[in-house]
């Protein structure tokens, strides 16, 4: 996993056409904004997951196999 710091208005480019932009910091939450195509599927956490299990679908089963970016902060 990569782990990046950004500033309020800072972006940082995925591949050539998604874009996520930092857009405020408001105590530990975090506002972003989001630039990609229209084929390019963003949804938060719990839609993904929600999804995920409505399709049996087995990346439900990966994502719970990622670990919590906190836990590297230390590292």
């Amino acid at each position: 996993m990569l782990i990046l710091t950004r500033k309020n208005g800072e972006t940082i480019y995925i591949g050539d056409e998604v874009a996520v932009t930092v857009m405020g910091v408001k105590g530990n939450q975090v506002r972003i904004g989001i630039n990609a195509p229209r084929e390019v599927a963003v949804y938060r956490e719990e839609v993904f997951r929600k999804i995920a299990a409505e399709a049996g679908d087995t990346r439900d089963k990966q994502a719970d196999q990622v670990t919590d970016p906190a836990s590297h902060q230390n590292r």
